[in-house]
């Protein structure tokens, strides 16, 4: 897009989406289009199925920028009000596509054709001289329309596999022809755990101000990403901008950094304990199988994996695990001193090279002074029986679930660094 280019705006219509019923992945998929593009997308909107309102966005986008990309509000039911509204925007009529009529004909039965034949029709109404984009998975065209000079239009469906198949056929080339400059937007996303946003951004504050790349950190729970984001013609171009940053960003936090992209901690310690030729299990309390699903959840944990114990009650605890009665009393189940024995003893019981136990409050109930809400003992048990004990406290004032993932992630990351470390 030129210079002098006022962008690109994204209309997402329909009152479900107001409501929350359903979440917006049409906008956020767009937005990783647009810049792949290298477009300068600068505001998002959501109106719901209302005629006047959609009338009223859209004249107010038409003066401030020159591309407007919809979803939703195409089809045959009486709230798809989005072609209609466009169309009153500008003063100007609908016609009848004849050749579309045949098309939709063709795609549905004909019992579906005798009762909504009228309903079904008003989706191939179009102003006379927009272009039609054609929907291979559906019956709602989109179309590419430029009601006044300066400022264009494309409209999809609202439903997502509908939508992409059409933008990538059709609208894709379309855009990149039309509003490109040749430039585009490449990122890589280094992934760190162990450490805060705050504590991240501190240390780079000289990178946050760079404009190409930039760098921009965002947290998620119990992990910390920080993206450089290059414009460049082409990957090669993009790499060596993002390289140097990269490399000092690496050297800065060798420790922290566990992955790239589309890495997760459970992919990582996959991939090292494959490339080590060895199997993990788990003896889990707190987390109620949690740990084991963050394993299972990729594609070549078979390969390490061997499975897991899930010991919630003392009952399991003593039965399954060999945890005597007498620790249990003396310690209680959310202790170093038990938590050390399930993860030998699962280990010894299941056969791997590597065990994790871990035994914590959860909450919000069960705390008390000694032990409070958000306590979790881990230990790993490993090669030659060597034992590394790990005790958190998380914030009470997380909830349940967050205490459970927070605590999986000290499990994964915790055992990823000892294994960096063994490999040093």
């Amino acid at each position: 897009m030129n210079p002098n280019s006022k962008g690109v705006e994204i209309l997402s219509i329909g009152t479900e989406l107001l409501l929350g019923n359903i979440t917006n992945t049409n906008a956020q998929w767009i937005c990783e289009q647009l810049s792949q593009l290298g477009l300068n997308h600068f505001r998002q909107s959501t109106v719901g199925d209302n005629s006047d309102r959609i009338i009223k966005a859209i004249q107010e986008i038409s003066k401030r920028s020159n591309l407007l990309i919809t979803t939703g509000g195409l089809g045959p039911t009486p709230d798809d009000l989005t072609t209609q509204a466009i169309a009153t925007s500008f003063n100007v009529s609908l016609f009848e596509r004849p050749l579309l009529w045949d098309e939709i004909k063709q795609k549905l039965p004909n019992s579906k054709l005798k009762d909504d034949s009228s309903s079904l029709r008003k989706q191939c109404f179009f102003p006379k001289n927009a272009q039609i984009i054609n929907n291979p998975r559906g019956t709602a065209p989109g179309m590419i329309w430029e009601p006044i000079k300066g400022f264009t239009i494309l409209t999809f469906p609202g439903v997502p596999s509908e939508m992409k198949t059409m933008w990538e056929e059709t609208a894709y080339d379309f855009i990149k022809t039309k509003f490109s400059d040749g430039y585009s937007f490449f990122s890589n996303t280094l992934k760190f755990a162990g450490i805060g946003e705050s504590s991240v951004a501190e240390k780079i504050s000289d990178l946050l101000n760079l404009k190409n790349p930039t760098v921009a950190p965002y947290a998620n729970l119990g992990e910390v990403k920080l993206r450089i984001t290059a414009r460049a013609k082409n990957d090669l171009e993009a790499k060596k901008i993002i390289k140097p940053v990269k490399k000092k960003l690496k050297k800065e936090f060798s420790k922290f950094i566990f992955g790239e992209d589309n890495d997760t901690l459970s992919s990582v310690l996959i991939k090292e304990l494959t490339k080590r030729d060895q199997t993990i299990v788990f003896a889990e309390s707190c987390t109620g199988g949690l740990l084991s699903a963050s394993l299972t959840s990729i594609t070549g944990s078979s390969q390490v994996f061997q499975g897991s114990i899930v010991s919630y009650s003392n009952k399991l605890k003593s039965s399954l695990l060999n945890i005597s009665e007498e620790k249990l009393t003396k310690y209680g189940a959310v202790s170093e001193e038990v938590c050390e024995v399930m993860a030998i003893n699962v280990k010894e019981k299941l056969g791997a090279d590597w065990a994790i136990a871990i035994s914590g409050i959860a909450g919000p109930n069960g705390g008390s002074q000694d032990k409070p809400v958000g306590l979790v003992y881990i230990s790993i048990s490993g090669p030659n029986n060597h034992i590394t004990n790990i005790k958190k406290q998380f914030n009470s004032s997380r909830n349940r679930t967050e205490i459970q993932r927070l605590s999986v992630n000290v499990c994964l990351n915790s055992l990823r660094l000892i294994l960096l470390s063994n490999s040093k």
